[in-house]
């Protein structure tokens, strides 16, 4: 299982020097939260699991900018960058009035 616990990961869909958002990873055991904001993103949380294979399934929401709240799921799959970092592939739904789904990516931030 790939420990999350302390990783923090950056949307890979704004330019370098962009302001985007990052999210704060934290882990125990087999459960997974995490904090973001940046960007177009006042403030937001995900809460789920980590698969033995490191695989992610987890729910968030998120208040934009324009005080919009969104919710939706998302899965996500580790890749490892040839500098050992993580790159985290994902599909994700959004609901209700936001109701979308898409794919993206983030990529492990090392300060």
């Amino acid at each position: 299982m790939i420990d999350y616990d302390g990783r923090s990961f950056r949307n890979t869909g704004y330019p370098a020097g962009e302001d985007a958002p990052v999210g704060h990873y934290r882990q125990d055991g087999d459960l997974l939260w995490a904090d973001f904001d940046g960007g177009p993103v006042r403030r937001g949380s995900l809460n789920g699991r980590v698969e033995p294979d490191g695989n992610l399934e987890f729910a968030y929401t998120m208040v934009l900018a324009d005080g919009e709240v969104v919710a939706g799921r998302c899965w996500s799959t580790p890749e490892f960058l040839d500098d050992g970092r993580i790159r985290l592939n994902e599909r994700w739904e959004r609901y209700g009035a936001h109701a979308d789904s898409g794919e993206s990516a983030l990529e492990e931030v090392r300060t």
